[in-house]
């Protein structure tokens, strides 16, 4: 999991915005929040009352409460709003000119200058000018993703980010983190937990197309007093396109790379009985890749059987309960094609060692595949794969996603 870079710029915005409408001319200096009469089409005061809210010299102002400007008596001909670096604050005039907001929303642990112009109707300016400061958030969610920036990774690649406090309003996250792809594929988050949210699109990623994720969560409260934390762009790329296909009736493993038919590979897969044996049914994507792991059946809850501590060459995680495709160096070679006898996992053929053969079946397989590669398992006597286990939100439907 990578906890996502911090900008020194983090939270400002940019693009200037400047609303002139038969502006006549300033009238000099403006006292905070304060509305000064300049020369106008006709003498004497303006009518025009122009309000800015936040208060003139406020702090710790909510970014939730926002910024607006507004006029009585007037309409508004310019209104400028700039951080403390100068930064100017975009925003958009109502249709009838009696108010200004922004368009976006504004930056925690930042101080806001606004300047606005008014005309009243018989054409007498008024100005004022404002400034208020944001709070500086005392607790942040501890957001961390399972991507690496530059990565490759298959067309089932799961974007998963967890939190390390609750979070209350999930919408604002939604909205906060948002995906760029060049063939603008539609991206939405379902929520496994108040502290979990997985993204991906409506079917697997297109193969060769870049991915850029914009986190914007540093000014967003995503619960009372508890900010997102970080504004981030992280970057990967879909390799080629890679599905295995595991049949447990037939117990041969299709593979297919572009769409195409590459191999055919005996395997075992989870044997019948006992039940806990049973191979998971369903669409699993690849979630890491270990040369040699260990496997303890202790760490897997109601496993039968006897009791195995051992290292296992060739190993690529699909689950996060254990089950993996992997290299099996103990078993005959007879068994591949013919029995299944593994306790969950899909076993391929082997060489003796932690480390297997890099010419065996497992090894070409583990060597030509990447974190994101989908493998999807049929016809066994187990049960459906939960969706929450591992990257496998494949495995729920795209209307109830």
């Amino acid at each position: 999991m990578n906890r996502f870079g911090r900008s020194a710029a983090a939270g400002v915005m940019g693009v200037v915005l400047t609303c002139a409408v038969g502006c006549t001319g300033g009238g000099g200096s403006a006292s905070s929040g304060g509305t000064r009469t300049g020369a106008g089409a006709s003498a004497g005061a303006s009518a025009a009352r122009i309000r800015i809210e936040p208060a003139g010299g406020a702090e710790n102002v909510r970014p939730a409460d926002g910024l607006k400007v507004s006029v009585t008596d007037g309409k508004l001909t310019k209104v400028t709003a700039v951080d403390q670096a100068g930064k100017p604050l975009p925003g958009a005039l109502s249709a009838d000119a009696t108010g200004w907001a922004p368009t976006g929303g504004l930056a925690v642990s930042s101080r806001y200058t606004v300047h606005a112009e008014a005309v009243d109707t018989a054409g007498r300016s008024a100005t004022t000018e404002s400034s208020f400061s944001t709070l500086t958030p005392a607790k942040d969610a501890g957001p961390h993703d399972n991507i690496t920036d530059g990565s490759t990774y298959g067309v089932g690649m799961i974007v998963r980010l967890r939190f390390d406090r609750d979070v209350k309003d999930r919408k604002a996250v939604e909205q906060a983190v948002t995906f760029e792809s060049i063939d603008g594929v539609q991206v939405k988050g379902h929520w496994f937990s108040d502290r979990w949210v997985d993204f991906r699109p409506e079917d697997f990623w297109k193969s060769g197309s870049r991915v850029t994720i914009h986190y914007r969560l540093k000014s967003v409260e995503v619960a009372p007093g508890v900010y997102g934390g970080v504004d981030s762009d992280q970057t990967f790329t879909v390799g080629r396109d890679k599905r295995s296909t595991v049949d447990a009736a037939t117990h041969l493993m299709t593979v297919e790379k572009d769409h195409r038919v590459v191999e055919t590979v005996p395997i075992s897969t989870g044997a019948s009985t006992p039940k806990s044996w049973n191979a998971y049914n369903g669409t699993m994507v690849v979630m890491d890749r270990i040369p040699s792991e260990t496997m303890d059946s202790s760490t897997v809850p109601g496993l039968e059987g006897n009791a195995y501590k051992e290292r296992v060459p060739h190993s690529l995680r699909l689950t996060d309960s254990g089950t993996y495709v992997h290299g099996n160096n103990w078993s005959d070679p007879s068994v591949f094609g013919h029995e299944n006898v593994s306790h969950g996992c899909v076993g391929l053929q082997d060489a003796k060692g932690d480390f297997g053969a890099d010419n065996s079946p497992a090894g070409k397989f583990y060597a030509d595949s990447i974190v994101g590669d989908v493998v999807t398992v049929k016809n066994s006597v187990g049960q459906p794969v939960d969706p929450s286990n591992g990257y496998s939100g494949w495995n729920t439907p795209w209307s109830q996603w």
